[in-house]
């Protein structure tokens, strides 16, 4: 199982200690960078400043939003990223969630999963440097009628395959990704329900498409926090795991809420996206069970994250993305040190 590092958005006050835990993460042999974006920082220039300042991570985004953008401008970025850093790019592709797309893109938030299909097709197809004409529900390239003509991509990405990844929650798009892609990318996930909540719906996909499961890389993104006090370091958790199971979405469409749910949480998350919509933040998190964020977070010292990673590698995890936390960029780097220890120690590494 390899490792990975996750460092979320940028401009949240952290960026000078982001770029030096990137950095550190290149040093200790970490096998990708990723780097996220909603509606603050942009994942392409994060990934550029980083590859640019480290010789042999791999960045990757985590996720760059379908609604933002056309797909041939995707393929535009991915090749020219991939050239500039000497083929350490891998592209994750999501579609955001409902508010982000219509209310900050004005993109309507319907079909997603066909508009995923689509969005993919024209991206590889773009990649491939053939000139491209496509017909679809979504995207009609070239425009009929018109004086556009099929163009092909200029630029030459340093490899003939980027790695294309998909970021899925729910069954149905997780059954797609294992289609589709080369790598899902998963949050909260949970080593004791991965196999019902993700890996056995990505497992349909790739036999679907012909393939197993081999090459296909399982890649989700934890929390880690090291210490003796596992109460203690949960507790830090609690307002991010109540932003996303009660805040991320409405009440009739939250994907984290559901995934809660489906992982034995049901009366849980209902508690928690009640109060959180209801504006008791503190309650909400206040609400949110030990249990559900030990599961998915690393919480502990090295030996304890040690059997967890153990547990992760054993559910079909290949790439574990460690999202290290503390309050001082020393605490972050001794947790990100702390994430190869345990490595070492599962032998796993």
């Amino acid at each position: 199982m390899r490792l990975g590092i996750n460092l979320g958005y940028w401009g949240a006050g952290m960026d000078g200690d982001n770029l030096a835990v990137a950095q550190e993460a290149d040093r200790l042999g970490y096998d990708v960078c990723w780097a996220a974006e909603a509606y603050g920082s942009d994942a392409p220039t994060v990934l550029t400043w980083v590859a640019a300042q480290t010789e042999s991570i791999d960045v990757g985004s985590a996720i760059m939003q379908i609604p933002a953008r056309q797909p041939t401008m995707t393929a535009m970025t991915a090749a020219t990223l991939d050239s500039l850093s000497g083929g350490r790019f891998r592209l994750g592709l999501g579609v955001s969630g409902p508010q982000v797309s219509e209310g900050w893109y004005g993109v309507k938030f319907d079909k997603p999963l066909a508009r995923t299909r689509e969005y993919v097709e024209i991206v590889r197809k773009a990649m491939t440097r053939e000139r491209v004409s496509y017909e679809g529900a979504h995207w009609t390239l070239p425009l009929p009628g018109g004086p556009g003509k099929p163009i092909k991509l200029t630029v030459h990405p340093q490899r003939e395959h980027i790695p294309l990844y998909i970021a899925a929650i729910g069954p149905k798009n997780l059954e797609q990704t294992g289609e589709i892609a080369d790598g899902a990318l998963l949050i909260f996930p949970s080593a004791e329900h991965l196999e019902e909540t993700a890996i056995q719906p990505l497992r349909a996909g790739r036999e679907k498409a012909g393939k197993t499961m081999e090459g296909f890389d399982v890649s989700p993104t934890l929390p880690l926090a090291v210490g003796d006090d596992v109460n203690g370091l949960a507790d830090m958790f609690r307002p991010y795991t109540a932003l996303y199971v009660g805040g991320m979405g409405s009440r009739k469409q939250n994907f984290y809420n559901q995934l809660a749910q489906r992982m034995g949480y049901e009366k849980e998350a209902a508690e928690i996206q009640e109060k959180y919509l209801d504006g008791d933040k503190a309650g909400a998190a206040a609400a949110v069970p030990h249990q559900l964020i030990d599961q998915t977070a690393l919480l502990g010292p090295v030996e304890r994250i040690a059997d967890r990673m153990q547990a992760y590698a054993a559910a079909g995890v290949t790439t574990l993305n460690l999202a290290p936390a503390g309050f001082t960029l020393e605490e972050r780097l001794t947790a990100l040190r702390a994430g190869t220890d345990a490595l070492e120690r599962s032998g796993l590494a």
